[in-house]
């Protein structure tokens, strides 16, 4: 087929392939959502295609519905189906095959995954492919903006292309073949996922990354792709978070530590909840707390071992107040006076919630090495108190250290957090993106 060029008389048209999409729950949720929100607020027309809702209700078994709401008028969202059995967990809604035969069953899995397309939510690819023509057949596609994780979102771009020659582009939200936690590979070298990143990539008319370290290591493996590779920080969504109001940190009684967000595994804990324990009977932090605001994991099975890692006895002053919908997150934030960053600790590593926190205006404590990715936007907030090293004291002098400051903290420091946090304004960093998709779409 005959590509089609954007004559520029008719709004491009954008076909944004994300799994995770309201109403998901998850972490990926925000930057797709943010995406097709700004360019469909910037003229373009866009179709989004995810998974349908049965995936959130029995798969992952977590969704957040305020963010339907959250979701542009025009924006037009179409729900392609997937293959739900392999990643069935309630023994009563297994297939004849799975139920009868479960080990030929898992073969038969594990035998596409590696013949096929490297990727546990593989099965989900031909419906993506096959909702996306219909579309562009009713309304010719500009191109084609896949982000991932999942990489069949990519696999799907990829496919479309073969069929319409529209051309995508690559967002990786997380990284595929780097473990970014780890800072190793994350396959073996004889791995399909190798040859499949490498074909994917090659046919991008765009690789986008959410931060620069991310990008130099997939330059460094693609040197001839290094030229369309490009950086899209996170940022924060003026829409969702609201306008924070200052209030004296505590004013109306003890200081008020918290962490606002998705509680996991991967986090800190260790160090986190020992630091605390010698700093709580510093004078700075008498009485003060810590309340914790968020989903203990992503899926409903991962709540128990997420709790177990939480010290929510009487005496250690820490408090999990549950979640809150994103909708309803900024009342979370007034009720802090300092937050505290708790990531991963990895040089490829920013975190969303980074940007979000900056743009409360509250002092951030950040738990995770000063190498971490994350430190790069941090730098130049005036109220950034990283801690030198990833241990407990370092821990317990960085909390020390923002609870000292709190005492003094002005309207004029508030106004100038906020002023630094501003040039992190998702919109912000998604005009320039908006500039390299027309390019894109008009070559």
């Amino acid at each position: 087929m005959a590509r089609r060029r954007h004559s520029g008389k008719t709004p491009p048209h954008l076909l944004l392939v994300a799994m995770h999409f309201p109403p998901s729950r998850a972490s990926g949720v925000y930057r797709p959502l943010a995406m097709a929100n700004h360019f469909a607020s910037r003229g373009w027309r866009v179709t989004v295609v995810t998974v349908t809702t049965d995936f959130f209700e029995h798969i992952t078994q977590s969704a957040d519905p305020t963010l339907e709401g959250a979701v542009h008028g025009d924006v037009c969202v179409v729900r392609a189906p997937m293959g739900l059995q392999r990643l069935e967990t309630d023994t009563r809604r297994f297939g004849y095959m799975r139920a009868n035969f479960p080990l030929l069953h898992s073969a038969f899995w594990d035998w596409t995954e590696r013949a096929l397309f490297p990727d546990l939510y593989s099965s989900w690819i031909p419906g993506v492919v096959r909702a996306g023509l219909r579309v562009h057949r009713h309304s010719p596609v500009s191109v084609v903006l896949a982000t991932g994780n999942p990489w069949s979102a990519f696999g799907a771009a990829w496919a479309f292309a073969r069929f319409t020659r529209v051309p995508y582009v690559m967002d990786y939200r997380d990284s595929w073949t780097l473990d970014q936690f780890n800072v190793c590979d994350a396959f073996p070298p004889d791995h399909p996922a190798w040859a499949w990143e490498r074909r994917l990539i090659g046919g991008a008319s765009r690789v986008v990354f959410v931060n620069d370290p991310m990008r130099q290591w997939h330059a460094k493996r693609y040197p001839r792709d290094a030229d369309r590779m490009v950086v899209v920080e996170n940022g924060w969504d003026a829409g969702l978070l609201g306008a924070p109001a200052f209030r004296r940190p505590g004013a109306d009684g003890p200081l008020r530590l918290g962490y606002v967000g998705t509680v996991t595994t991967q986090l800190p804990h260790d160090v986190t909840w020992k630091g605390w324990k010698l700093a709580m009977d510093e004078p700075a932090l008498a009485a003060a707390t810590i309340t914790l605001y968020g989903h203990l994991g992503f899926f409903a099975k991962s709540v128990a071992r997420v709790r177990a890692l939480l010290p929510l006895d009487g005496d250690s002053r820490v408090f999990w107040a549950g979640p809150v919908g994103k909708r309803e997150v900024l009342s979370a934030y007034e009720e802090l006076d300092i937050l505290l960053m708790m990531i991963p600790s990895s040089p490829y590593v920013t975190g969303g919630k980074v940007y979000e926190y900056m743009a409360s205006g509250r002092p951030i404590v950040a738990i995770h090495s000063p190498d971490t990715a994350a430190s790069d936007p941090l730098r130049g907030y005036p109220l950034y108190f990283p801690v030198r090293e990833l241990s407990e004291e370092a821990v317990r002098d960085a909390l020390v250290a923002a609870a000292t400051r709190a005492a003094t903290i002005t309207e004029a420091d508030f106004l100038a957090c906020l002023d630094h946090a501003r040039r992190y304004e998702r919109s912000t960093l998604l005009d320039a993106f908006d500039a390299q998709l027309r390019e894109v779409a008009n070559a």
